[in-house]
């Protein structure tokens, strides 16, 4: 596949591990987000997951759909999702892989369920990557998100960004508002249908439906 990405794989290998042993931080928050998921699952679906990191969800999901395809640009939180896998016990239905969404060719209307989960405040055009995904949806189909929205609570960040990356010491980060995103997702061509917020300056969980 070709890697040319806007999410840097470096910063991502290089915190793998310690990002593999931090607990959830909203654990009540977290399970909520899987719940309302799922109730837009049913056995037979195909489902994409990009940025998907040590795979957690995917893993945790697989059981309510046909197949997870799960995406992430770092090598070694793949390597952790698929030592995840194995460890399970089990053989579930998950196929984890190092790639890109901007770099991802399927074909149009091909998926069921397209997950974005704290990943679309990391990717540089916003706008490719929801067209994509509009795209690769059959009609009907839905693309569930949680997005840390920081213009609404820290815009200062977009100024602090380009300094924290240029020492290694932070990735790229778009500072945008729920209202920017939810925009966003409209211009692209979908139809939001939950918007749920577990409290200020928290996470925004979206279902947005093609």
């Amino acid at each position: 596949m070709d890697m040319t990405m806007t999410v840097s794989p470096k910063f991502w290998d290089k915190i793998a591990d310690r990002y593999a042993k931090r607990p959830i931080a909203d654990t009540s928050a977290y399970e909520k987000k899987l719940e309302m998921s799922r109730r837009y699952f049913h056995p037979n679906m195909e489902v994409l997951e990009f940025g998907c990191g040590t795979g957690g969800t995917a893993l945790l999901h697989a059981p309510f759909v046909g197949h997870i395809r799960a995406l992430d640009v770092s090598s070694r939180m793949i390597e952790i999702a698929n030592a995840n896998k194995v460890a399970s016990g089990e053989d579930p239905n998950v196929t984890f892989e190092v790639g890109a969404i901007e770099n991802l060719t399927l074909p149009d209307a091909s998926v069921d369920a397209v997950l974005g989960l704290s990943i679309l405040h990391l990717v540089e055009d916003l706008p490719l990557v929801l067209k994509k995904v509009h795209q690769m949806l059959k009609p009907g189909g839905v693309f569930i998100s949680s997005t840390p929205c920081l213009g609404d609570h820290l815009k200062v960040l977009k100024y602090i960004e380009p300094i924290g990356r240029m020492l290694g010491l932070m990735p790229m980060v778009k500072v945008f508002t729920m209202d920017r995103l939810v925009s966003a997702l409209e211009e692209a061509g979908f139809e939001i249908e939950e918007r749920w917020q577990p409290g200020k300056n928290k996470a925004l969980f979206l279902v947005a439906r093609r």
